[in-house]
């Protein structure tokens, strides 16, 4: 069996089998960490900065150790990337008889039952649907997997995809005729009889959290999890362990029941009847909230006019409806499921009626049609810290984005884990020389209403340096629309040359790919763009960040948390809201470099960070770039006139 140093050696199987491969010693080092914590069976904390190579670093351990692995993402692209490309490779040149499974949500996998009934009922609506849904049914005869992210004809967000998948309300179990050939129920075989299965964090922590079958199944006979990307763990465990109901949901749920009229013999009249007040209450609850999306504490929402006449008519109504659905069960499995997870939903509302639970804050969020119903934990490592407890099992959280200046307290306070083993390697990139940071001395503070125009100004200087090839990333949807606003004017007037590319006009797939074919293109985006992203060379020069990616003070999950730290007699500022815009930022920063030829200047529109006491924390937490106040030096950059 080979050892790990031997594996990365110069002489080792990866030099020998990988053209591009040069020995790292931080990424030995860390292998050889993960290495000792699966062996120890011991939580690790890892944080490796871009170009360590950490995945083969993670991977090369687990395929070795002969140890049953559960291998947790961040995205479902980094989740095929895993397991089409990078673990084949491996257990190809080390020669590992390694069995690999991939599983995902059942939301991914197209339903044989429900495919039937979408095409016996033919209830679409437009021409491309018909289309789709032909694609979607050649597609059910020749795939094994039945993974819809196997058919590139029809994109993952096409509308009918829900019609021909299933969830967890729907799924009709051992009662569906098509059981024995369902691609969930393979997919989740496949899994438990693997060496090393591959998840992402969606699905982990939503069996976590519901204990459906899938990533709940396999734990129990897993001797180590792996989570890559983990810095998204705190947000996306928010999320399940909270609990929430959306109108939209409630929508959803008078639509299936029409699209089952016919099928379970029901009366149009009698549903019309049942279901048309329950769709006016939810347009009069989002009309009695500001027109504005936004997010507000229980408490506050009642003090809106209006508010609670309309949440208790939406509380009338959505009991009535409840009550002639589940009327209604008897007729079909398909409606069954329907009444169980409308029965789900009305336990929500009616413990956000009822009194405060310790250690959650209730709160409302709107959008332009919709509004959400919140309950969320305050202090997340109470929820997750049982989990990790478990001492015949190794944890390994690894990330380029874990730390504050090798710190590790705040992300071991948010998840949980204050016994874990903490390492942090840098990046091997000369950043000195391959980087500099801009931050104008001439900008307004970005509370002040000018600060955006003012930051293109002298965005545009920069980026007529650079040819554009640039990324501008927003802290708000709000920003970013202002910066359209302002760029479309100049365009308009002949200002702007450059092909500008929106968030929101297209898909995040498309964008990238028109980022990649155009010339000299400038982007504008907001949280989706600040992480996941991978440009590598002169296509990607200049990364803007408009301002310190502080949190909103106001927002009632950020607030409450703020507050708890308070009353335990600490600083929220400096242990809560610091940290986390570090981290943030850090990931912004990251998208600039990412490889040893890269050159680029990251430009941040906020002086707080060389002017206030605690911008050194901040700046000290990036990569050791050169530092520049001066929008000239920032422009020669380019011409490579500058000794940077």
């Amino acid at each position: 069996m080979l050892d790990l140093e031997e594996v990365f050696a110069p002489t080792g199987p990866l030099a020998k089998g990988l053209p591009d491969y040069r020995p790292r010693q931080a990424q030995t080092a860390m292998a050889l960490a993960v290495g000792q914590a699966l062996q120890a069976r011991s939580a690790l904390i890892v944080e490796a900065g871009t170009g360590t190579g950490k995945t083969f670093a993670y991977l090369v351990p687990a395929l070795l150790s002969g140890a049953r692995v559960v291998l947790s993402t961040g995205t479902k692209t980094l989740q095929d990337q895993l397991f089409l490309r990078d673990i084949p490779v491996l257990r190809n040149l080390l020669k590992i008889p390694v069995t690999v499974a991939l599983l995902k949500g059942r939301a991914n996998y197209l339903c044989h039952h429900y495919l039937e009934t979408t095409l016996r009922q033919g209830e679409l609506f437009d021409r491309q649907e018909v289309s789709h849904l032909q694609d979607i049914r050649a597609f059910s005869e020749r795939t094994a997997t039945g993974d819809i992210a196997e058919l590139g004809e029809v994109p993952e967000t096409a509308t009918v995809w829900k019609k021909v998948t299933s969830t967890r309300e729907n799924c009709l179990g051992q009662a569906c005729d098509h059981h024995a050939d369902c691609f969930v129920m393979k997919a989740r075989k496949q899994a438990l009889q693997a060496d090393l299965v591959v998840v992402n964090h969606h699905l982990f922590f939503a069996d976590m959290a519901i204990k459906d079958e899938g990533v709940g199944e396999l734990l129990p006979r897993a001797d180590a999890v792996i989570f890559d990307e983990a810095h998204q763990l705190p947000q996306i465990a928010t999320h399940f362990f909270g609990e929430n109901l959306s109108t939209a949901t409630l929508q959803a749920s008078v639509e299936t029941m029409q699209s089952l009229l016919a099928t379970a013999a029901l009366s149009r009249q009698d549903f019309g009847a049942q279901s048309q007040p329950l769709l006016d209450s939810l347009k009069g609850l989002r009309a009695s909230c500001p027109a504005e999306p936004g997010r507000w504490t229980f408490a506050r929402v009642h003090e809106f006019a209006g508010f609670s006449a309309a949440w208790g008519t939406f509380v009338e109504r959505l009991e009535n409806w409840i009550g002639w659905v589940e009327a209604q069960a008897s007729a079909s499995e398909e409606i069954a499921g329907v009444a169980a997870g409308l029965q789900q939903g009305w336990q929500v509302v009616q413990r956000w009626q009822e009194d405060p639970m310790a250690g959650q804050v209730r709160w409302l969020e709107t959008f332009s049609q919709t509004v959400h119903i919140n309950a969320t934990p305050l202090l997340l490592g109470d929820c997750l810290g049982p989990i990790w407890k478990d001492a015949g099992r190794s944890w390994v959280f690894t990330s380029a984005t874990l730390s504050v200046r090798g710190d590790f307290r705040h992300y071991q306070e948010n998840l949980g884990l204050p016994e874990a083993q903490c390492h942090s390697w840098e990046s091997p990139f000369d950043f000195a020389q391959q980087a500099l940071l801009f931050v104008p001395d001439s900008l307004p503070l970005p509370a002040q209403k000018d600060h955006i125009l003012r930051l293109l100004e002298q965005a545009h200087a920069l980026l007529r340096a650079s040819q554009g090839r640039a990324f501008l990333l927003f802290t708000s949807h709000r920003a970013l629309q202002d910066a359209a606003r302002i760029l479309e004017t100049w365009r308009r007037q002949g200002d702007w040359t450059f092909p500008l590319l929106i968030q929101g006009q297209r898909s995040r797939g498309d964008l990238l790919t028109r980022f990649r074919q155009l010339k000299d293109p400038v982007l504008l985006g907001t949280a989706s763009f600040w992480e996941g992203v991978d440009i590598k060379g002169e296509a990607l020069s200049v990364v803007i960040i408009d301002k310190l990616p502080f949190a909103p003070p106001d927002d009632p999950v950020e607030a409450a948390r703020i507050e708890e730290i308070k009353r335990a007699g600490r600083n929220g500022f400096m242990e809560y809201q610091l940290p986390r815009a570090i981290l943030q930022l850090k990931q912004g920063a990251g998208r600039l470099i990412r490889d040893e030829q890269d050159r680029g200047v990251l430009m941040i529109g906020d002086r707080r960070i060389l002017e206030k006491p605690y911008g050194q924390q901040i700046w000290q937490s990036l990569p050791p770039m050169a530092r520049t106040r001066d929008l000239s030096v920032a422009c020669d950059f380019f011409s490579g006139s500058v000794n940077h």
